[in-house]
């Protein structure tokens, strides 16, 4: 009888599961090297490499008209980059529905080229009826996705694919003062699971001082309470010193409190990028008068790189992991896959 109880259990049992094998760490090697190898020099090899070829970086501005989202692009490349330098005509209405306009150019510095896209959202937070109105946005980041996948399962594929993936989404909040709307709540909790959003307090002029450092908590307060991820994201430090610094960032800077002109004006005796208002001249790279500075340092000098990685192996690996998933494994079939396939047989 014991023995019939003891079977039935063993096979209610599950066995345990086996550990996954660990890859051995590299054993050290002593590291008073007998001489000069040259290993140092990966890095100028890599400077060469970008020098030669250049990068993408595809940045999205997203909040209501009227916030200066044109004009403080334009502001952080130094040139007319925006839509509405391209091309676009005053009169032109506010769309009904949210657009995507996207506007491709090539900036050239220190011989490093970037083929920057600035994508621009009109319509957006604009309507009577904003329900839903960030749906054809995470439309179309998942898009780029999509593409990028497509290219990257082809069998011949290109030697480098296009990349035309979000790297870096603003979000522009209107410096009402008070509190977040349930709009800039209700895009942030989408689309910071699939996008890098970084908010940025628009026209932060039009605040006093202590206003902006009490609206700045606020804000932190609000998205913190509402389980909101902005980047630097804490889960993605990869260190003591990324963790260090990120934090630092997260904690006192965000979101970045700032003005944006493309108009110079004398200063003592320097020329500067301003607003000109009765009462002086709001220096744009000024810290004592907006957070512009930062927002640059932190967008390009600092984590440019990073904002392309974490959109590669964080962002990018999810929806391919779930697309993948969702067809059983196997990579979505494109016509240019099959007629590759056909062509190579």
């Amino acid at each position: 009888m014991n023995n019939k109880i003891e079977a039935a259990m063993s096979e209610l049992v599950p066995e345990p599961r086996q550990k996954p094998a660990v890859p051995m760490k590299p054993v050290g090697i002593n590291s008073n090297l007998l001489g000069y190898i040259g290993i140092d020099t990966i890095i100028e090899q890599m400077r060469k490499k970008t020098m030669k070829t250049g990068f993408d970086f595809n940045i999205m501005v997203v909040g209501q008209s009227g916030l200066g989202k044109s004009t403080l692009v334009n502001t952080l490349f130094k040139s007319q980059v925006s839509r509405k330098s391209s091309g676009w005509n005053r009169e032109e209405k506010i769309p009904k529905t949210v657009e995507i306009k996207a506007i491709g150019h090539v900036i050239e510095e220190g011989g490093v080229k970037m083929k920057l896209t600035v994508i621009d959202t009109p319509g957006f937070g604009d309507q009577i009826n904003n329900e839903n109105c960030w749906e054809p946005i995470e439309k179309y980041i998942n898009e780029q996705y999509e593409k990028f996948l497509k290219e990257e399962v082809n069998i011949a594929r290109k030697k480098r694919i296009p990349d035309t993936r979000v790297h870096c989404c603003l979000y522009f909040i209107s410096p009402t003062g008070h509190s977040l709307r349930p709009l800039d709540l209700e895009f942030m909790k989408h689309l910071s699971k699939v996008v890098n959003i970084i908010p940025v307090i628009a026209k932060a002029d039009t605040m006093t001082l202590e206003e902006k450092t009490e609206f700045k908590q606020r804000v932190r307060k609000e998205l913190e309470v509402n389980g909101i991820e902005f980047y630097p994201q804490k889960e993605f430090d990869e260190d003591l010193e990324d963790k260090t610094e990120n934090d630092k960032i997260r904690q006192e800077s965000m979101p970045f409190a700032v003005v944006g002109s493309d108009k110079e004006y004398q200063v003592n005796g320097k020329r500067i990028l301003g607003r000109k208002t009765p009462w002086g001249v709001i220096e744009v790279e000024n810290l004592n008068h907006c957070e512009f500075a930062l927002l640059r340092d932190f967008v390009i000098r600092t984590h440019l790189q990073d904002l392309k990685e974490v959109t590669h192996n964080i962002h990018y690996e999810t929806y391919r992991a779930k697309r993948l998933n969702d067809n059983g494994g196997l990579p979505p079939v494109t016509t240019e896959t099959e007629e590759n396939h056909e062509s190579n047989l």
